[in-house]
């Protein structure tokens, strides 16, 4: 009964959290929009019937039923048509789309509001307001990995052991138990334990783990003398490495394969130990190039989404399993949230990390998927802000007449694609994280 309210807990701690990024993200829209004197009718988290709202001055404020996205209404955010008055007549369902986005946004300018129109904004002040959403979620996700590195710190292997290996099984092997028959692990030979500290390998201070699996991978069939504490004690003893093969990983720590996809092993020595990880505070200066790192692998992400989404649709349907590091939906993520706070073996501090961290990475998706140049994303936006800035330079630059604001309005069966476009991702994602959920704790 416990782990379930602690699983229910963890997934309200995500939906407050996206609710609150969101809240974050318009506010970072609506205060610019504000000082630019845009009139902006509504400020609204979340979707569906409004549960809440007030009004103060010309802007209502209110919290929808379903937390998971947020907008604020300015008004004229289209130019009318270029004759001052809208066509009656339709040539088919796309342009019916591009009638009615100018009818509604002229419908929103009241009588001597035309100089508050979003539309008639200066090119930067428009891009000023757009960004301004995603910027906020950036800054969120610094603050949020500031907390986490610097706050809690980065997990690092110590030089304590945290597992010792009874023998010795080849890479590939699908065994998960030792026989009898089977070779004794160097560590369990020379009687490591679990909770030993290594303090020094042949003669050399090891003040790191990479330290002491360097010495014993390069020293195979070496007797190394090994200087261990063990319960406040200093003792002594002799280890043996094995001459083994080891698959490759690289910085990851993911195995490393070759042309054929094959996974590329090497002879090394073996010992057979683990480290325990420790949380290792750092300093301010390593915030930003980890919120970077995420930034780029978010990207990244986004430039692979068709082959990243064919992945997880042969998964959802087929016996494959999920990419741990591809793409989830807010149902993943609660679930995620809801397994670390509900775990028993893990400590309260590391439980508050990674719902920290998970929030931050949460922030970065936000902001480097709002910027897609595609409406109605943010990023949409400013891309026909930066085109209209391009025709009047051009304009400008040739004499000729100010080709005026750009008519957005005109890309709303793209808008339309891509609303259906991303309505069958999230579909898609929604499922296959409830029928086959990304593992992360085996």
């Amino acid at each position: 009964m416990e782990s379930a309210l602690l699983y229910i807990l963890g997934i309200l701690i995500v939906l407050v959290g996206v609710a609150v990024s969101i809240g974050l993200h318009e506010i970072g829209h609506l205060v610019p929009a504000k000082l630019f004197g845009v009139k902006v009718t509504q400020y609204m988290i979340g979707f569906g019937k409004t549960i809440w709202s007030r009004k103060k001055g010309d802007t209502e404020y209110g919290i929808k039923a379903i937390p998971l996205g947020g907008y604020i209404s300015m008004i004229g955010m289209y130019p009318p048509a270029k004759d001052g008055k809208a066509r009656t007549s339709s040539t088919g369902f796309f342009q019916t789309l591009v009638q009615d986005a100018r009818s509604a946004s002229a419908e929103t300018v009241g009588d001597g509001e035309d100089h508050r129109t979003f539309y008639r904004l200066a090119v930067w002040k428009r891009i000023i307001i757009m960004l301004g959403g995603p910027t906020m979620n950036l800054l969120l996700a610094v603050v949020l990995f500031a907390i986490v590195l610097v706050g809690f710190g980065a997990p690092q292997s110590s030089t304590t052991i945290a597992t010792v290996s009874e023998c010795v099984l080849p890479a590939g092997t699908e065994k998960t138990s030792c026989d009898a028959d089977d070779t004794l692990a160097p560590g369990a030979a020379a009687g490591l334990q679990p909770g030993d500290t290594i303090v020094s390998v042949a003669g050399q201070k090891i003040d790191s783990w990479t330290e002491a699996t360097e010495i014993i991978r390069t020293s195979p069939g070496k007797d190394l003398d090994v200087v261990l504490s063990r319960d406040g004690e200093t003792q002594s003893v002799t280890l043996t490495p094995l001459l083994t093969e080891r698959y490759v990983l690289d910085d990851t720590n993911q195995q490393v394969t070759d042309a054929s996809g094959e996974p590329v092993t090497e002879e090394v020595g073996f010992v057979g130990i683990g480290s325990q990880s420790e949380l290792v505070p750092q300093p301010v200066a390593a915030v930003l190039p980890a919120v970077g790192d995420n930034v780029v692998r978010v990207g990244h992400m986004i430039l692979n989404l068709p082959d990243r989404l064919v992945g997880i649709a042969q998964a959802a349907f087929g016996p494959g399993e999920r990419d741990p590091n591809g793409p989830i939906s807010v149902v993943g993520v609660g679930r995620i949230a809801g397994e670390v706070v509900s775990l028993d073996e893990v400590p309260v501090s590391a439980k508050v990390q990674t719902m920290v961290g998970l929030l931050g990475s949460l922030n970065v998706a936000l902001f480097v998927f709002n910027l897609v140049p595609l409406l109605p994303l943010d990023g949409g936006h400013v891309a026909a802000a930066l085109w209209e800035a391009v025709r009047r330079f051009f304009a400008k630059l040739f004499a000729r007449r100010d080709p005026g604001p750009v008519d957005a309005a005109k890309l709303m069966p793209l808008t339309f694609v891509v609303v259906i476009a991303l309505g069958c991702m999230s579909a898609l994602l929604i499922f296959a994280d409830i029928v086959k959920p990304v593992n992360l704790f085996g």
